[in-house]
């Protein structure tokens, strides 16, 4: 499939379509500690400690913290996505972002972080008009659980809403466990890999960069390289 032909993009948001290693990445894991801190009665360094250990478990925090102790989701995903910082901490590649509004096809979003987060991101950087859809973790509950990336249930429940084949769909993602997900219900996979080098609180840390796993279809470095790509 040549994506100039795709029908949709599903494009994740931290580390994708922006920069959030720069300053966001560190502003949400301060947010989501202080939240497990008071809501878990815990100091600062177990809270840290429990987000990254429910994280690497579970896909996301917050599936650990609903599981293990019952914290009602919504508390969680409000609390930790306020940042009042969040303006003047966000940097993004404006050739990037023209890449993306030019590019053909159908473009969804699709994050683990809360909506209203991400459509403060996409109109501060400009993408806001560019999504049909708005997906975060707060529309992605199945069976009365949070099913965040990379639950496949979840990404085939979100083809089925939007009514598309995943043979026309192409994830574009930094983080290889949701690319790995996309893959087995047939998505195309392209690994953005622009801000992993310097991503200390990501997923990807320690990542071998040049090595590409046999789920990923295309590494790119710019998403304007999405435009030459053949998938």
């Amino acid at each position: 499939m040549r994506p100039s032909s795709a029908r949709a993009w599903l494009f994740d948001l931290d580390n994708t379509l922006h920069d959030a290693s720069h300053r966001v990445m560190a502003l949400l894991d301060a947010s989501m500690n202080a939240f497990i801190a008071e809501a878990l009665a815990v100091d600062e360094a177990e809270a840290d400690r429990l987000r990254r250990d429910y994280w690497r478990r579970f896909g996301a925090t917050l599936s650990g913290l609903e599981r293990l102790h019952g914290v009602k989701a919504r508390d969680f995903i409000e609390a930790a996505h306020r940042l009042p910082e969040l303006q003047a901490a966000l940097r993004w590649d404006r050739r990037d972002v023209r890449a993306v509004r030019e590019l053909a096809g159908r473009k969804i979003l699709v994050t683990n972080a809360h909506s209203a987060y991400a459509v403060r991101v996409l109109r501060r950087i400009g993408l806001a008009r560019s999504f049909e859809a708005v997906i975060g973790i707060d529309h992605m509950r199945m069976f009365g659980t949070t099913r965040p990336k990379p639950d496949s249930r979840m990404f085939r429940r979100l083809l089925a809403r939007l009514k598309l084949p995943a043979s026309r769909c192409v994830l574009v993602e930094d983080t290889l466990a949701h690319q790995r997900a996309a893959r087995s219900v047939g998505l195309a996979t392209v690994w953005m890999q622009a801000h992993l080098k310097r991503n200390a609180h990501g997923p990807e840390v320690g990542a071998r960069l040049r090595r590409r796993p046999a789920y990923v279809h295309a590494r790119i470095r710019a998403l304007r390289a999405l435009h030459g790509l053949s998938i």
